[in-house]
């Protein structure tokens, strides 16, 4: 998963003084999440930790739900905005070449927070609807990306083919994540150039 801790003040919406004391309640939020688990991260706690009452946090987030989609939703957004200048081009240089993508992709995979917070999201996403409404908003636009940056790629292939490349590219480079970080496996290079060259091959081998 590219969805990076946003760290404090950073992230969609973090900008502005009415939003500074909503930021405070999320990063600590994040970080009890990251670095605790999403077993740890009740109201109580977050509201310990920001050393605000636990009404003042209800003001904010009425729920548990409420605070953790806030979280979440925060840190997919964040991460859309690092893979949309890739993806669609927006960034300096133009659209990044493919294997230069994906092994940009790759690399995030190589910070641990970035691996805890995978695996937190999805045992979230799991056993909650909100949760997991949240994520697969995020997956839908990251796969929209992907699907117009094969398109840029191979004009001439159907757009119901471009989805499917998508919906396999996003399958191969996020559950990638659990091999490469040690959880279900170990990462060897020789695997990871097999991998971009079949990520790679998604985004512009031959139609079929």
């Amino acid at each position: 998963m590219t969805a990076k801790p946003t760290g404090p003040g950073r992230g969609p919406g973090a900008t502005g003084k009415g939003t500074e004391r909503r930021v405070l309640l999320l990063d600590v939020a994040e970080r009890i999440l990251t670095e605790s688990g999403h077993g740890a991260l009740t109201m109580r706690a977050v509201a310990t930790a920001a050393e605000v009452r636990l009404g003042h946090l209800q003001h904010y987030f009425p729920t548990r739900a409420d605070l953790v989609a806030a979280v979440l939703r925060r840190c997919l957004d964040a991460s859309l905005e690092r893979l949309a200048p890739l993806l669609t081009g927006s960034g300096p240089g133009g659209r990044t070449a493919p294997d230069v993508l994906v092994r940009r992709l790759l690399a995030e995979q190589d910070d641990p927070l970035v691996v805890r917070l995978y695996a937190e999201v999805w045992a979230l996403a799991a056993r909650d609807e909100a949760v997991a409404t949240v994520v697969r908003d995020f997956y839908d636009g990251y796969r929209s990306h992907v699907a117009d940056y094969v398109g840029s790629r191979q004009p001439g292939l159907p757009e119901d083919v471009r989805r499917v490349r998508a919906d396999v590219f996003v399958m191969l480079v996020e559950g990638a994540a659990l091999f490469r970080s040690g959880i279900a496996g170990h990462r060897r290079e020789s695997t990871d150039t097999e991998l971009v060259t079949r990520a790679v091959a998604l985004l512009e081998g031959p139609p079929g």
